[in-house]
């Protein structure tokens, strides 16, 4: 695939913004107090629970707390997302993508209040949308073989679970802010979808799990 034909897909130009916006932040915080420019960007629930930067339910899809971050994401959403794309049309795609991702943010947000957490911890990155594309392929696709870290492998339903759970512990552990409740919330609109393309496209939807089953 060429630059060209890159950059004509939502997948390609999805990634390039996700890109430009960690550099742009890199150079914004030369200007800026790196706090209040985090607190502007990133999805924090005691901002948005008081009215607040309400804007951070899209912006916070397109910050990343590191280059690991963008890097595991973007490879992530150039695999998953290509496929996806050329799976249920680029209208479709799309409207997945932002969907998911925006109600990532919202189960984040409904989560840390109803549980009491700490309401201070924000999040960040694209994951909850991927999530949403893969979960998606979990239903269509699930006996679809794939390379979980390019090296482990089992069928889409099942590495959808074990990153899921994966990213939870890893980050649990390590002590990252990036709002892990955010991934559940994009897998389940990304599953409810799936069902609801079975249900409308049983025959069409049973054709495309039998053929990527092989």
């Amino acid at each position: 695939m060429d630059s060209r034909q890159f950059f004509s897909t939502y997948t390609g130009i999805l990634i390039a913004v996700n890109t430009i916006a960690l550099f742009g932040f890199w150079i914004l915080v030369n200007f800026m107090g790196e706090t209040q420019l985090i607190s502007w960007i990133a999805l924090m629930p005691s901002a948005i629970l008081s009215g607040k930067y309400l804007w951070t339910f899209l912006t916070s899809m397109f910050m990343h707390a590191g280059i690991g971050h963008l890097l595991v994401n973007m490879i992530s959403l150039l695999f998953i997302g290509n496929f996806v794309e050329k799976l249920i049309g680029k209208k479709r795609f799309i409207s997945l993508y932002f969907i998911g991702g925006l109600f990532a943010g919202i189960f984040f947000v409904l989560i840390s209040f109803l549980t009491g957490t700490d309401l201070n911890v924000y999040a960040v990155g694209a994951s909850g949308a991927i999530f949403a594309l893969g979960g998606l392929l979990a239903v269509l696709t699930p006996r679809l073989p794939v390379l979980v870290f390019f090296v482990i492998p089992m069928p889409m339903w099942l590495a959808m679970t074990f990153l899921l759970f994966g990213i939870w512990a890893l980050s649990s552990g390590l002590g990252l802010a990036i709002g892990n409740m955010a991934h559940l919330g994009g897998l389940i609109i990304g599953l409810s979808y799936g069902f609801y393309l079975k249900k409308k496209y049983p025959r069409k939807t049973e054709m495309i799990s039998r053929h990527f089953s092989r």
